[in-house]
């Protein structure tokens, strides 16, 4: 049986170097999404175009201008006082935010009366709108904050008065990740998305092919019993996912400087039991297939929903609540969760035994599955 295994291994290997997309989707690929998406994939949202509208033309207004674009958020476009110019900029797509100085503002402030400065926004891209609204208002209640802080201690000086306030100060503090860099949120959960679509579409394209070309028969008329024929076929390429979750760690923390807090042990365990998982949904599809196209496209039908429900682009907090039980059902939110804590917050399996529980459940149930279907079709 050993021998059997290791000629079907062998015999695998061979077939798949000689073909050369398969070789570019196991050892290329896993490296080229991966700098394309650490560099790509950047959920920072700075530098928003920001045209500014100063009617007024005072100090105030300037002032308070320089202090809005001083930071990273906004990026001065351009200056002008025609609000129409400054609408049709927005229509346009030339810039996302609009702020208006009306005129009199300077006089008004000096003169200690409220102002109004108006903040228009292109709410096309939600996230970026939200993020320059935010930003907006913080920096003018800051402003109004100080400018009454200073009223009130001129007041204080004048009436030789001495009032005593208390003052609430902000100081926050950033654990795991205190540069808040997108990459090192990211880069962990490339990998399981990186694994999921290899692992899968390279063995269902295998099984697929042996079909295709008419090799699967000849190799049924051997003495190879098909549990020993399904093993041989899929562990050579859960070796490859152990080198393509070795060549992720090794890019990411050289490219991304992601960190290492945890342990190697844990995330070799999980890859493990997330690649019974991927390849057992490889060899799912090319069961119920009978093309190389038809085992590609069955198994983004299966990748695609896999990649959306697993939180690796957006939180499952902020799913609809009636979508957030099915991905309950997704294994590669368990795998990118142990990713994600194990590097960043150095979490081990005292503390993901629900996600290792749930990793070898889902692993033992679709290699389980797809075996019976693969032994079925081949009686």
């Amino acid at each position: 049986m050993l021998h059997a295994l290791l000629a079907v291994m062998v015999k695998e290997l061979r077939q798949a170097f000689r073909d050369k997309r398969t070789v570019f989707m196991m050892l290329g690929a896993p490296v080229i999404q991966l700098v394309i998406l650490g560099y790509a994939v950047n959920l920072d949202v700075d530098q928003i175009p920001t045209v500014v509208v100063d009617q007024d033309k005072s100090v105030q207004s300037r002032s308070l201008s320089q202090g809005l674009l001083a930071g990273s958020t906004f990026k001065l476009m351009t200056q002008t006082q025609d609000v129409a110019w400054a609408m049709k900029m927005l229509d346009d797509g030339l810039a996302a935010v609009a702020v208006i100085f009306p005129p009199g503002i300077g006089r008004d402030m000096a003169n200690g009366r409220p102002v109004q400065v108006q903040v228009i926004l292109d709410g096309t891209d939600p996230t970026r709108a939200k993020i320059a609204a935010n930003s907006a208002t913080q920096y003018f209640n800051n402003e109004a904050m100080g400018l009454a802080l200073s009223r009130l201690q001129l007041e204080q000086s004048r009436r030789g008065i001495n009032i005593h306030f208390a003052q609430i100060r902000l100081e926050p503090r950033t654990y795991y990740n205190p540069t808040l860099s997108s990459s090192i949120y990211m880069v962990p959960g490339v990998l399981g998305m990186l694994l999921v679509v290899v692992t899968s579409i390279v063995t269902a394209m295998g099984i697929a092919r042996e079909r295709e070309s008419g090799t699967m028969e000849q190799i049924l008329v051997t003495p190879i019993r098909p549990s020993i024929l399904l093993a041989g076929k899929t562990l050579p390429f859960a070796l490859l996912g152990l080198l393509t979750v070795a060549a992720v760690l090794l890019f990411g923390s050289i490219l991304f400087q992601v960190p290492m807090r945890g342990s190697l042990l844990v995330i070799f365990s999980a890859s493990l039991l997330y690649l019974m998982t991927t390849l057992g949904a490889g060899v799912l599809v090319a069961a119920i297939t009978s093309s190389q196209q038809q085992a590609v496209l069955g198994t983004m039908f299966f990748v695609t929903p896999a990649i959306l429900l697993s939180g690796f682009m957006t939180p499952i907090e902020n799913m609809p609540h009636w979508i957030r039980p099915l991905t309950l059902l997704n294994p590669m939110r368990y795998f990118i969760e142990i990713m994600r804590a194990n590097q960043l917050k150095g979490a081990g399996f005292s503390e993901l035994y629900v996600q290792f529980l749930a990793l070898f459940g889902f692993g033992v149930l679709f290699l389980f599955i797809s075996a019976s279907l693969f032994k079925k079709q081949l009686s």
